[in-house]
């Protein structure tokens, strides 16, 4: 059986002087969301790029999700197995 399924993922920043903050939200088809931040501060000898700093963050964010949905793959193994799963990257 074939099933196409898609998520959805938004990154929405907020900067700050020298800091970027992203905020990732993945959305599921079953409705679930998953939310992770991550953050970037500029040295402060380095020129100001805001494309970098939201890069920074985001792939931080970004991580971070995508360890989240991991997680929840595990624990969605283990609901129907019964047996601890160690879902690895």
């Amino acid at each position: 059986m074939t099933q196409v399924a898609g998520m959805h993922v938004d990154v929405e920043f907020d900067e700050v002087d020298k800091r970027t903050r992203a905020a990732a939200l993945l959305r599921l088809p079953d409705g679930t969301e998953i939310r992770a931040k991550g953050k970037a501060v500029r040295h402060p000898d380095d020129p100001e790029q805001q494309r970098v700093g939201e890069e920074v963050a985001a792939a931080r964010a970004l991580n971070k999700l995508s360890r989240e949905l991991l997680d929840k793959a595990g624990h969605d193994i283990e609901e129907v197995t019964h047996i601890p799963a160690h879902p690895a990257m």
